[in-house]
């Protein structure tokens, strides 16, 4: 959707998003099954950021071009009011809790270098 600029940015894009590499995830639900207490763990990288700044650099990642930019009302007619709140309001996550609690750590801190790796066998 990104490559091919079907995946705008609403409103002012300062929705703030968490992601995670999947090996990461892996080792922290392992790491959680062993050491972990009942609970909810947000198992996030480090580096929380705002769609106006990762959406456009996963679109050059690609090689595409930047994303179109849509005011929220229109956001809100193909994503619906949630979708808007994710790309506007959302406030990302913390991973100290799952950091301090399962001694585990991401082997991928930042969503920069988790977007480059798999990309570079989609770029033009």
């Amino acid at each position: 959707m990104v490559r091919k600029r079907k995946f705008p940015l609403v409103g002012d894009g300062g929705g703030v998003w968490s992601f995670i590499h999947i090996a990461d995830a892996a080792e922290a639900t392992v790491a959680a099954i062993e050491r972990g207490r009942r609970g909810i763990y947000n198992v996030v990288d480090d580096d929380p950021a705002p769609v106006a700044e990762w959406l456009p650099s996963l679109a050059r990642t690609l090689g595409a071009k930047k994303p179109m930019r849509v005011p929220r009302f229109v956001g809100r007619l193909f994503a619906g009011e949630a979708g808007v709140v994710m790309m506007t309001e959302a406030r990302g996550a913390s991973n100290a809790k799952a950091k301090r609690e399962l001694a585990w750590q991401p082997t991928h801190p930042s969503w920069r270098e988790g977007f480059a790796a798999p990309a570079r066998g989609f770029a033009r």
